[in-house]
């Protein structure tokens, strides 16, 4: 009998297994989605290399990555920017109509102290991806990122959603 199956994307390389045979989501945080858009980003073959090989099966965003996105790569100063918010915003909708492609609602308080541990935040720019974090979580799934430096002890559960690109 062949052992357990691991996780595809390798979360923390907690070696968790996958639970009842399907893909873990993946909540994508707005760097890997810029990449993954952006054809000059510095991180779009390492991104587009994880998702053709494991992020494609199953993956998310919520609106703060949505708005992210929007925020950032429509900006005047973008180097790469495809134009307004209008453009930005169609070319996320495209992206996002993929089949294997789930939103999630942001839908829960980083005051709640039985999922995040404020006390274990340095700064106050750890906010945004401990709240993804804790978002993915939430789901049952992971955040997909390049970041290495997260706090995953802030988040109960946070080590093992963790997947670094």
């Amino acid at each position: 009998m062949p052992g357990p199956r691991r996780r595809h994307s390798q979360v923390a390389d907690s070696g968790k297994q996958w639970r009842s045979g399907t893909a873990v989501t993946c909540l994508l945080d707005v760097n890997v989605l810029i990449a993954l858009i952006d054809p000059m980003h510095t991180h779009h073959e390492r991104a587009h290399d994880w998702f053709g090989s494991i992020g494609k099966s199953a993956w998310a965003s919520c609106p703060l990555t949505q708005n992210g996105v929007l925020r950032i790569v429509a900006h005047a100063r973008y180097p790469h920017s495809p134009g307004p918010p209008a453009h930005v915003g169609a070319l996320l909708a495209r992206f996002c109509a993929q089949a294997e492609h789930h939103f999630w609602a942001d839908d829960l308080s980083v005051l709640d102290s039985e999922t995040v541990k404020l006390d274990r935040l340095l700064s106050s720019t750890q906010m945004t991806d401990t709240y993804l974090l804790a978002l993915a979580v939430k789901n049952e799934g992971c955040l997909a990122t390049f970041d290495k430096r997260l706090v995953t002890d802030a988040v109960r559960g946070g080590r093992e959603a963790l997947h670094v690109i």
